[in-house]
């Protein structure tokens, strides 16, 4: 199955509790200061849940864009499983 990137609203995107714990706020600076030369060279990953979609992977990226003041951000769409 073909996978391509999507412009999601930042809004839309639920990061599970259990992932929010891992964040490094050094990371989410260096990941920022990175996007403002350079833009998002990786988007995230994504499932859906309904009418909402949860973050599989890309925590650092979607907060440096939050810091940033960005609405969207480049993400996938997978399939994946709940752990």
């Amino acid at each position: 199955m073909l996978m391509e990137n999507q412009i999601l609203k930042i809004e839309d995107i639920y990061v599970p509790v259990k992932r929010q714990k891992t964040l490094n706020p050094k990371v989410v600076n260096e990941i920022a200061e990175s996007m403002l030369e350079e833009g998002q060279l990786t988007p995230i990953w994504v499932r859906r849940d309904g009418k909402r979609f949860v973050l599989v992977e890309g925590l650092h990226r979607l907060e440096a864009c939050k810091a940033l003041g960005d609405e969207t951000i480049v993400g996938l769409l997978v399939q994946a499983r709940r752990k």
